[in-house]
């Protein structure tokens, strides 16, 4: 009787080692990267470059504050981009995912950035914009500086050729997203008044995509209209940000040339 109890438990072991391997092989492929694409690095907006008229609201509705907010927005435009870019068959690496581990890399980053303002690409013909020459007139003996005063958007430039190269060797990354600016604009209805449908909101995201050339393959503004009702940060990230995420994704694609693959 012991012997056949034994005769049973080693006969069972290998089944057990496989079934415990299968779960082992399963985790490991759910995690692996896809072969042969492109891998994306979110790079978050700088917190003093978030611009909102609607945080009133949202503290009312929620209790949050100020700096609540913020980082929920801050946080919640690179969540929608996480998940767009990886429902397109990209490889990514969010920055904002950890903020603990890569506080050095984004701090790091922003110390080799510099903006400007400049005009708003067509995104039909797409073409990076190109720093703009200032118009110096003398009118009544004083010296004029007259720009363009067309929609304008902050873009990022690299001022370090080197930072680039340094985060793909760390990260394998070959397509770098920033995220320069976060408006969001529609003033707060005032105490015990209603907005009303021409109370209308517009997110609009600032971003700068550049590949491992430093090749800057598309830039320019995203936004989505926000309904006056709408103040809870999970609802505007969920579904205004996810629409602004996929905006970008597909203009990131037809700057790479690329079809993800089905």
């Amino acid at each position: 009787m012991q012997t056949l109890r034994y005769i049973i438990l080693f006969a069972a072991l290998p089944l057990a080692l496989g079934a415990q391997d299968k779960t082992k092989q399963q985790k490991n492929n759910d995690v692996r990267e896809l072969a042969a694409t492109h891998k994306v690095m979110l790079i978050p907006f700088e917190p003093k470059l978030y611009f909102s008229e609607i945080d009133r609201s949202v503290n009312k509705e929620t209790g949050m504050n100020a700096r609540e907010i913020k980082h929920r927005f801050r946080d919640g435009i690179n969540e929608q981009l996480y998940k767009a870019f990886k429902a397109g068959k990209y490889n990514v690496v969010d920055l904002m995912d950890d903020t603990a581990k890569y506080k050095k890399d984004v701090e790091g980053i922003y110390q080799f950035l510099s903006y400007q303002y400049q005009m708003i690409p067509d995104q039909e013909h797409y073409k990076a914009p190109e720093k703009e020459k200032e118009e110096k007139k003398i009118k009544k003996g004083q010296l004029v500086v007259e720009t363009n005063s067309d929609k304008r958007f902050m873009n990022a430039r690299v001022t370090n050729p080197k930072m680039v190269p340094g985060l793909s060797a760390k990260f394998k990354t070959d397509v770098f997203v920033f995220i320069n600016e976060l408006d969001i604009k529609g003033t707060d209805a005032a105490p015990g008044q209603s907005m009303g449908l021409e109370g209308n909101r517009i997110i609009t995201v600032h971003y700068t995509v550049y590949t491992l050339d430093a090749r800057e393959i598309n830039s320019g503004i995203a936004e989505s209209t926000l309904p006056p009702d709408v103040n809870n940060p999970k609802k505007i990230v969920d579904k205004y940000f996810q629409s602004i995420a996929a905006t970008i994704v597909q203009r990131v694609s037809a700057g790479l040339g690329y079809t993800p693959a089905k």
